[in-house]
């Protein structure tokens, strides 16, 4: 069994990984937009936006994920936790490439 200290590392590292993934995936101009912190939190807060919202009760073996909406979840997060404001029409890009992590990485 892992130590907490080698969950930990674990996590990181899948982290820097889910980033490098994104950033791959992102449109040219929306590369150099976010920082490695602003990613980590719209990571965090889209596993946020999955378990408020019930998706990962589920049982359906494929789940409807509906990108606007998470996109505006984001939106209206940033807005509450005082961060600078994310614009849908470009985070929805992030929001993509984390789906497509994910389904990767199953």
């Amino acid at each position: 069994m892992a130590s907490i200290d080698e969950e930990l590392l674990q996590d990181m590292e899948e982290t820097r990984r889910e980033i490098a993934f994104i950033r791959e995936q992102l449109p040219t101009d929306l590369k150099e937009l976010y920082s490695d912190a602003q990613l980590e939190w719209i990571i965090d807060t889209i596993a946020t936006y999955f378990y408020e919202s019930g998706i990962l009760e589920s049982n359906d073996d494929e789940v409807d994920v509906d990108i606007d909406e998470v996109s505006d979840y984001l939106c209206r997060q940033a807005v509450a936790e005082g961060m600078p404001k994310l614009q849908a029409d470009e985070v929805r890009f992030v929001v993509e490439a984390d789906l497509d992590f994910q389904e990767a990485n199953i």
